[in-house]
């Protein structure tokens, strides 16, 4: 049973205060006192799932892969849904070279925020490296519709992916558009 602080948000006060000043601290770069701040509101209010996502992103910065992960499998654990607690398991994935788990909590996040254009880079990017070249090329389409909106400068990475997918879904001895060999059921792209 919750304390009577917690219960009445003396506790959610104080951690809220943590958060936003390991937020400045993350802004500023200054990752140990982000994280610092970060563990005294995981301690005033240890389950929510906000504050682990926050620190797996100090983590994920700094390249502490293995932290990262720990952080957000924690946020994924309190909320299946947490968005960057599933993108962070995703990204981690990525880099750790296990394709399917990333495509999974990419797509988890995916679901829960389908205009956020880290995720469907990073889900893209899986695609690719599973063979599944005509969803990567969508997904890549998408993030690069979206950069070009925001004139965003990551517009260039996401035309150079483009131009690259191009290349190997026209690649001869395959029908422009065709699955690769080991056909994968086609994911739910965008607004259909």
């Amino acid at each position: 049973m919750a304390s009577f602080n917690q219960r009445f948000g003396v506790n959610r006060f104080a951690a809220d205060e943590y958060y936003r000043r390991a937020l400045i601290a993350f802004s500023r770069r200054d990752f140990d006192k982000a994280i610092a701040n970060l563990n005294d509101a995981i301690e005033e209010v240890p389950r929510n799932p906000d504050y682990r996502s926050a620190r797996g992103m100090v983590h994920l910065e700094e390249a502490e892969y293995d932290e990262a992960e720990v952080d957000f499998a924690e946020a994924v654990r309190l909320n299946k849904y947490d968005v960057l607690g599933n993108y962070g398991l995703g990204f981690v994935a990525l880099k750790k070279k296990n394709y399917e788990k990333a495509k999974a909590h990419l797509m988890q996040a995916y679901y829960a925020q389908p205009k956020r254009p880290e995720t469907i880079f990073s889900l893209a990017v899986a695609c690719y490296y599973l063979g599944d070249l005509v969803n990567a090329t969508n997904y890549m389409g998408q993030v690069h519709a979206l950069f070009e909106a925001a004139n965003d400068k990551r517009k260039a990475e996401s035309a150079r992916w483009l131009r690259e997918l191009a290349k190997h879904v026209a690649r001869p001895g395959r029908p422009s558009g065709a699955l690769p060999a080991a056909a994968q059921p086609r994911l739910p792209l965008g607004d259909e």
